[in-house]
């Protein structure tokens, strides 16, 4: 098996559209990463999952962060989360509250205008509300579509999603003006290149697995098609519409890697990513 890289860095996303943790060391099970999207703010009157994918109307998701109380495990009862953020319109400094405190789910419908509930289990058949931007080269321009999430989990599409420093950095060196921060793509994994690439390099995985570590297994699925969110406010980055635009213009808006779970095992930054083909 070759080396390819190093994990950077890792994150997970407790709530759904919600900023997350950056850690030193995550659990992956043949679901995910433990405790990732493992809650998400459901809609009732849509009957969808909450998503900044539809910006319109949940943009402001990302001006919130969630953390685990305790760490989750694999197997058991999910942990209480609490989320910080703008929960009270009369203060100045963002507060906090948990998960199994009633009044989160009221403060964040007066804030969202709308009203939501908090889930952990996904309901059978969910799905979300997309919207695609004006972004030449996309097959939609400027409509809002239905997404149908994989059976039984709030992710998109993939369980773990990954991308490499060397993709950043050919994104900065063609569009230096713009600020492509890791953040934006909100990916489980930063990997390194071991080798001095300058182009979109975990692309070329696709088809093999990445041994991580000492147990862990994952399969490259295929590239990673961006959407509206790496465009958003989120944090301390402003709003950017030409982040996607210039993801579109020199990859065909893709940027990371999906990936599957191969076989569970724990991930820590630092761990060597070993590439096996075929």
């Amino acid at each position: 098996m070759e080396l390819v890289g190093h994990v950077q860095a890792l994150w997970r996303y407790p709530v759904k559209s919600m900023l997350g943790e950056r850690l030193q060391q995550l659990e992956v099970d043949r679901r995910g990463v433990v405790g990732d999207r493992a809650y998400a703010l459901w809609d009732p009157q849509a009957q969808r999952v909450a998503s900044a994918k539809n910006p319109r109307r949940w943009a402001e998701l990302l001006a919130y962060r969630a953390r685990y109380l305790e760490e989750p495990r694999s197997g058991e009862p999910l942990p209480p989360v609490e989320v910080h953020g703008p929960l009270d319109g009369a203060a100045v400094q963002p507060t906090s509250l948990c998960s199994n405190d009633p009044a989160l789910v009221v403060r964040l419908a007066e804030r969202l205008g709308r009203s939501v509930t908090l889930l952990d289990q996904a309901p059978v058949g969910a799905s979300l509300d997309q919207y695609w931007p004006q972004v030449e080269g996309r097959a939609f321009q400027d409509v809002t579509n239905e997404l149908m999430l994989p059976q039984g989990t709030f992710f998109d599409a993939c369980p773990i999603h990954a991308i490499s420093t060397a993709t950043l950095a050919a994104l900065r060196r063609l569009e230096p003006e713009l600020d492509f921060a890791v953040e934006r793509f909100r990916p489980n994994l930063l990997i390194e290149p071991t080798a001095a690439v300058q182009d979109f390099v975990e692309e070329r995985w696709e088809g093999g697995t990445l041994a991580i570590g000492e147990n862990l297994v994952l399969r490259v699925d295929g590239g990673c098609p961006r959407c509206v969110i790496t465009t958003l406010a989120q944090g301390s980055l402003p709003e950017s519409m030409e982040i996607l635009r210039a993801t579109a213009r020199h990859n065909q808006v893709t940027a990371g890697i999906r990936l599957s779970v191969v076989k569970p095992g724990p991930l820590a930054v630092g761990d060597p990513v070993r590439l096996q083909v075929g």
